[in-house]
């Protein structure tokens, strides 16, 4: 597949690209030594998913890393993947799959490019800087054109940037629109002066919760890189299995994928542990940003009031204002975060499909849901926990 001088090549393992040259796509930013804006479309978090088996055919996420060269320089790539279903994707499509197979389509398999079980905003279509535009092109229409040339239903591209969104919508896809629940850094010095800005009541209930969790009769530890010991992670994955096991039937990331993470991650991540008697017995996984802190996982073997709001939400801000951070993404859904400082903010996705009927369905819907999902967000905002008028005189 060509677009002008640009070569497309579908690799099924990251063992076909060089770090260095997927990186230079992904994170070209972390060339100054710095941590990646993105730290999941990293190739080192990208092929831990795979080499802990948490991705392959047999899960339903089958990679096919899509690589754009130019002269033979990497200009442009993307996580592809064909799948058999939708779990894991947090921009759900399941009612668009029942519709069309309830009219004798076959909705499955269908290609995604995205991070797999992570709801977080990024660059889906990775691009060297300078080949934005012919990139993002190139990539679109060799997805596309791979979904067609398969009788596939449809190509989706989940939790892209605004700036993707658009591009793809002038290219002819679909966008959709969603939202999830973000903490933004107003250049707070401590916990302290982002309270000063919340009304009072909310102030005084985060404090509440605060002393209530912190009074579990232990301490709560944040590590990252060296600090994480392997057996963090033998306590982390009793957390997750339990929450997995409640949430989704069962765990999306194998054993496994926490060894890598030990082994290649540890420096983009942030480990909150809730230890008691020497034993940690809750705890939350962040991964590190540049001006990010990614929420991902929560987990307990004891049930402690508002701990779950300390290790994935307080500890997080804190952590965010102490290394300079512009934001929290907390991950999908909750509207307990607006309570807690968390704002609505847009989310974006693009769609291809290919029966033109089901397209101009699904277009009608996504019309009327991208307006329900602007009333909604300013809805929120405007419930939101801060100030209004000015100094709060018990702050």
């Amino acid at each position: 597949m060509k677009d002008a001088q640009i070569e497309i090549i579908a690799h099924r393992s990251l063992d076909a690209i060089a770090p260095a040259e997927w990186d230079a796509c992904a994170c070209p930013e972390a060339a100054d030594g710095g941590p990646p804006r993105d730290p999941f479309t990293t190739h080192r978090f990208l092929k831990a998913l795979e080499d802990s088996g948490s991705v392959g055919p047999r899960t339903g996420w089958d990679p096919h890393y899509l690589v754009a060269r130019l002269g033979g320089e990497a200009v442009a790539a993307a996580p592809l993947y064909v799948k058999s279903h939708s779990q894991g994707e947090y921009i759900f499509d399941h009612s668009w799959a029942h519709a069309y197979e309830n009219a004798g389509g076959r909705y499955y398999p269908k290609l995604q490019i995205a991070v797999p079980f992570t709801p977080a905003t990024g660059r889906r279509l990775l691009t060297r800087p300078g080949y934005e535009e012919l990139g993002q092109r190139a990539l679109i229409q060799a997805g596309v054109q791979i979904a067609s040339d398969h009788g596939l239903s449809s190509l989706h591209v989940t939790f892209c940037t605004e700036a993707e969104a658009e591009a793809g919508a002038a290219m002819g896809l679909l966008r959709r629109a969603s939202q999830q629940f973000h903490w933004l850094n107003r250049g707070y010095p401590d916990f302290d002066a982002f309270l000063a800005e919340l009304s009072s009541r909310k102030r005084k209930n985060i404090r509440k919760e605060r002393a209530q969790a912190q009074g579990f009769g232990g301490e709560i530890l944040r590590l990252s890189g060296a600090e994480i010991e392997p057996a963090h992670w033998d306590a982390f994955w009793t957390f997750y299995q339990d929450t997995g096991s409640r949430k989704w039937g069962r765990p999306y990331l194998t054993r496994a994928f926490f060894d890598r993470a030990q082994e290649t991650l540890r420096d983009d991540i942030l480990l909150v542990l809730a230890v008691r008697a020497g034993r940690p017995v809750a705890g939350a996984l962040n991964f590190l940003g540049r001006e990010t802190l990614y929420g991902r996982y929560w987990g307990a073997v004891e049930d402690h009031p508002c701990l779950h709001f300390e290790c994935c939400y307080y500890q997080a801000i804190e952590a965010a204002i102490e290394r300079g951070l512009a934001r929290v993404e907390a991950g999908a859904q909750g509207e307990h975060k607006l309570a807690r400082g968390y704002l609505p903010s847009p989310c974006h996705s693009l769609h291809w499909i290919a029966d033109a009927g089901l397209a101009r369905a699904i277009r009608r819907y996504l019309d009327a849901e991208a307006a329900a999902v602007d009333e909604e967000i300013e809805v929120l905002t405007a419930y939101g926990p801060f100030r209004r008028g000015g100094p709060d005189p018990e702050a």
